[in-house]
């Protein structure tokens, strides 16, 4: 087996594939083949300045090093994954590659010179050199600058390439959180729609039938719809508004002798996408805080506007006042943590008393949904 290729030490994993990723190979490569045709050019330019050398001369000079520094090369690139644990321990990682140097250094000299000499030798010529003792040397400490500089690039797109994995599994990792979290939130919010709802519908049904029978309809109709919001956490601005119309249509049932309902809605912004049942439990907040315990009549409003490059949606209603211990209620906190889930800091629900009522602010930004 070779020594290079030996498998990782236990417990250590890696998914080197996608820290080097094709594209990024192919430019290493590239910049490789260039730096080669490059010095290549540059020692044909400058010996061919001797009248009794012959163009081929430089080609194979820098020829040969370059095939046996390839041959070197592509090994460190092979064995790149056995090292990734340590590219957060730039030391040990150099020192990985750099025990191998004098072995480098014994087959780059032996299989380069044996190259020239040979070439030499078939066209009838001897290869000269300096002394054998000068060669290991000066090669040596020039194998050294020139496999350290590469060995530097080589780390460098290596802990760029780790970088980005650990980057896209971290942001997998906070997507399948925040979809864990919305479905938490969604399941939250579901039952207490469906139990206000029953409930309504069992106050009517002793004393107005073919109201509780409509109600009932309705109710299915509002099940269905919710049922569908289950498969995805966004919705058209046009099927959450339907859906808060059924609900408001099953509460009004109840409290029609006491409140008015008023929809002011910009139908150019009906297909924008909003998180599904986000609405209803800021319209649940009213019947339950400000129609419940009163016997005035209230009046309910449901705003839809464009606003500074945001949807605002607003649902407001009259005659009481948001007490503070409400102010953090559950269907509040769920709606923010949906909206922060979803758009970050750039949405937000303000709950504030606003003249002779409470008003339900919710901001979503427009950017990168319509122009």
């Amino acid at each position: 087996m070779n020594v290079l290729s030996r498998p990782l030490p236990a417990g250590v994993h890696t998914d080197y594939g996608a820290t080097f990723p094709p594209k990024t190979l192919a430019t290493f490569w590239a910049l490789w083949a260039a730096f080669w045709l490059l010095m290549i050019g540059v020692s044909i330019e400058d010996q061919l300045r001797d009248p009794l050398t012959r163009w081929w001369e430089p080609v194979l000079s820098e020829g040969s090093s370059a095939l046996v520094s390839t041959g070197w090369m592509w090994l460190a690139v092979r064995v790149r994954e056995r090292y990734a644990p340590y590219l957060d321990k730039p030391l040990i990682w150099f020192a990985s590659y750099l025990r191998w140097l004098p072995l480098v250094f014994i087959t780059w000299i032996t299989v380069v010179y044996s190259i020239r000499h040979g070439v030499y030798a078939a066209v009838g010529r001897i290869y000269e050199h300096p002394t054998w003792g000068f060669v290991v040397v000066y090669e040596s400490f020039k194998l050294t600058i020139f496999t350290g500089l590469w060995l530097g690039i080589l780390f460098g797109i290596d802990s760029y390439g780790q970088w980005q994995l650990q980057r896209h599994r971290l942001l997998q990792t906070q997507k399948a959180l925040a979809q864990a979290q919305l479905a938490q939130l969604q399941g939250q919010l579901r039952p207490h729609f469906l139990f206000n709802a029953l409930n309504t519908v069992s106050a009517l049904m002793h004393t107005d039938v073919a109201r509780a029978d409509r109600l009932v309809a309705t109710l299915g109709d509002l099940l269905r719809i919710s049922l569908r919001s289950s498969e995805n956490e966004m919705t058209p601005l046009a099927e959450e508004l339907r859906t808060l119309e059924l609900y408001a249509g099953i509460m009004h049932e109840r409290f029609r002798d006491r409140v008015t309902l008023s929809w002011q809605t910009d139908q150019t912004l009906l297909d924008i996408p909003v998180p599904a049942l986000l609405l209803q439990p800021l319209l649940e907040n009213v019947f339950k805080h400000g129609v419940e315990p009163t016997v005035t009549r209230v009046r309910i409003t449901i705003s839809v506007r464009r606003e500074s490059g945001s949807l605002e949606i607003v649902v407001s209603n009259s005659g009481s006042m948001l007490a503070p211990e409400h102010h953090d209620g559950m269907g509040f906190r769920n709606c923010r943590e949906r909206l922060g889930i979803i758009y970050g800091d750039a949405a937000s629900l303000r709950v504030c008393n606003e003249g002779d009522g409470v008003a339900a602010r919710v901001s979503i930004p427009l950017t990168g949904i319509i122009q």
